[in-house]
């Protein structure tokens, strides 16, 4: 399999939030995650839109993202809406 990621992500194992509409949150896990994107595992996709804020408090991170890819309980996101 090629790989198409230009920055190479590290695997982590983190609890985050996936925010929208201001006041809607669901809660995801940081599989990996790299200066440009990340991979996020959720109990179910339904509801989650294709741009997004994804906070994890323990890094002090809220960046903007959007979705690249998605299966059942995963999803790839690039960072920058």
């Amino acid at each position: 399999m090629d790989e198409k990621r230009k920055v190479q992500r590290h695997r982590t194992l983190k609890a985050g939030h996936i925010a929208f509409n201001r006041a809607g949150t669901i809660d995801c896990r940081v599989r990996n995650l790299s200066p440009a994107g990340a991979c996020l595992e959720v109990a179910s996709q339904m509801g989650i839109p294709d741009q997004f804020v994804l906070v994890v408090e323990v890094d002090h991170l809220s960046q903007p993202c959007h979705v690249i890819w998605r299966t059942a309980t995963r999803m790839g996101v690039a960072f920058g809406g």
